[in-house]
């Protein structure tokens, strides 16, 4: 019975079931959206708002289309893609390090991690009058903001990665051979990849939530500045 058991192949669900249940799923996602741009369309048309305060997706789409005709989007974007490039760099050039000693040395640990917790809870924008006390209205202040909006969940994200990798695996690469830094990059980095990567991504929301809020202010064009131009030109019909 138990060889029955061990031998008996895996009941696997056939190709076709697989592939309706995925057109199911898609086809539910086209209906959903299909109904909210529907639904956005008729809360546009019903008059409940103003056209310039509630635009429908119809008057949306032909905004967009014209600014990226014009390549006024397109130069906007790559101004702001050009900022959080050199922002989230520099994050992770600082916080890497930073969350590795973080995750090994405990001294550090109970000291600059107790900081670290609290300025990350910190929002985005009260970095913003020390940017413009420090820097002024110019493109370092900007970069400052995205530096400390990202910085510390990537440190955060790395640090926990290596505080929770097994000591097993440090103490069998040891007995392999594996020294100095070859313990960090061939275990310690690896095994906390996925924490990393986590902590890596919540910087990345971040740093696009600093950028927005350090172009609202600053007059050159991008994509935060766009938003602020058109905000206040509709304030008003």
């Amino acid at each position: 019975m138990a060889d029955q058991l061990l031998t008996q192949p895996r009941s696997v669900q056939p190709t076709g079931t697989n592939g309706v249940h995925t057109a199911l799923t898609w086809l539910r996602r086209g209906v959903f959206y299909i109904g909210l741009l529907l639904l956005w369309e008729l809360v546009a048309r019903s008059g409940l708002y103003p056209p310039y305060l509630f635009p429908g997706p119809l008057t949306v789409l032909r905004a967009l289309a014209d600014g990226l005709t014009s390549g006024l989007y397109i130069t906007g974007a790559l101004v702001s893609l050009r900022r959080i490039a050199l922002g989230y760099t520099i994050s992770l050039a600082i916080g890497l390090p930073l969350g590795l000693g973080l995750g090994r040395i405990r001294w550090m640990e109970d000291t600059v991690g107790s900081l670290v917790i609290g300025i990350q809870a910190l929002p985005s924008v009260c970095w913003l009058p020390l940017a413009i006390l420090w820097f002024g209205l110019n493109e370092r202040a900007i970069i400052f903001v995205v530096v400390m909006g990202a910085l510390f969940s990537i440190t955060l994200g790395v640090a926990d990665g290596v505080r929770n990798t097994p000591p097993l695996y440090v103490r069998a690469a040891r007995t392999l051979g594996a020294r100095g830094l070859a313990i960090y990059t061939q275990v310690v980095m690896p095994a906390a990849l996925p924490a990393i990567i986590t902590g890596l991504k919540q910087g990345w929301a971040f740093a696009w939530r600093s950028l927005m809020a350090g172009e609202l202010l600053f007059f050159t064009l991008s994509l935060g500045n766009l938003l602020q131009t058109v905000a206040t030109s509709t304030m008003s019909p």
